[in-house]
This record gives structure tokens, sequence and C-alpha cells, in this order.
């Protein structure tokens, strides 16, 4: 099977979505695991340690690394993960910078780190779907088909 551009973006962001997830709860690889809690800001947990994690905001990569990988499977709904995952995690960015860090709105946990971990994402996950969704041109050689078919 032939997987486009889009869906090769989609299926990478969907694994290292998941991956990041596995790794959240990992001891070692997620410092001060024993303070890792549900949720909240009094998870004290920090992947590489530096990210704020608590096990709902492991999940939440867990099932944005699922829906990757399942999105992924054709082009129109690759597109549609990377471009609403992308307005997702710029919302959560929004979020992040206006609420107080150390107050009960900042149940998923983040800190500035994550901040700006989740404009980058965004803005790379849009960007992706956006220019890897275009149209493209490509030749096709199948019987009855005229060579150069737009699709």
């Amino acid at each position: 099977m032939t997987r486009t551009p889009i869906q090769l973006a989609a299926l990478v962001v969907g694994a290292v979505f998941l991956l990041v997830g596995i790794l959240g709860f990992i001891p070692g690889i997620t410092t001060d695991y024993d303070m890792l809690t549900f949720a909240g800001h009094h998870s004290g947990a920090k992947l590489l340690g530096i990210f704020e994690v608590s096990i709902l905001h492991n999940i939440v990569h867990l099932l944005f690394g699922i829906a990757g990988l399942i999105l992924a499977r054709t082009a129109a709904t690759a597109k549609a993960f990377l471009v609403g995952g992308g307005l997702i995690y710029l919302v959560l960015w929004l979020y992040g910078l206006l609420i107080d860090m150390d107050s009960a709105a900042n149940f998923v946990p983040v800190n500035t780190a994550d901040n700006w971990l989740h404009f980058a994402l965004g803005a790379a996950m849009i960007a992706l779907g956006l220019l890897l969704g275009r149209r493209t041109t490509t030749t096709d050689t199948a019987p009855g088909t005229t060579p150069g078919t737009v699709r």
C-alpha cells in the first residue's frame, strides 16, 4: 500500500505522541515519578526532567497517538488529524498562557516548557496538514487513464 506524504506525516506524528505517552509512564525517563498524580498541578513528575506530566496528560498523549495512527489511513482523515490536532494544541497553548499554573485550572498539568512545545506542535501540525494536503499531480499508468491526471 502506497501512502501519501500527508498520511506518512500523520503516521509519524501519531507514533511520536504514542511514544511520548508511553515514556511518560517510565520511571527515569520521567523524573520524580513517585510524584506522578492522576491530574492537577500538584503532579511533580516531569518527562525528560522538563515537561510536567500526569497520568491524565500521558493518557491524552496515548489517545492522540492512537487517533493519529488510525486517521493516517486516508489522506483526508490524515489532514483532519494534523489540522484539527494542531488547532487543539494551539488552544492548549493559549490555555496554558492564560491560567495560573498554581491553580486548580492547571488540571492537565502544564508548565512554561509545555506551553511552548504545544505552540510549536500546533503550528507544525497545521503547516504539515495544509502544505502536504494540497492536491498533487501524479502520472497514472493504469489502463484508460491519461498520464498527468490530477488527483
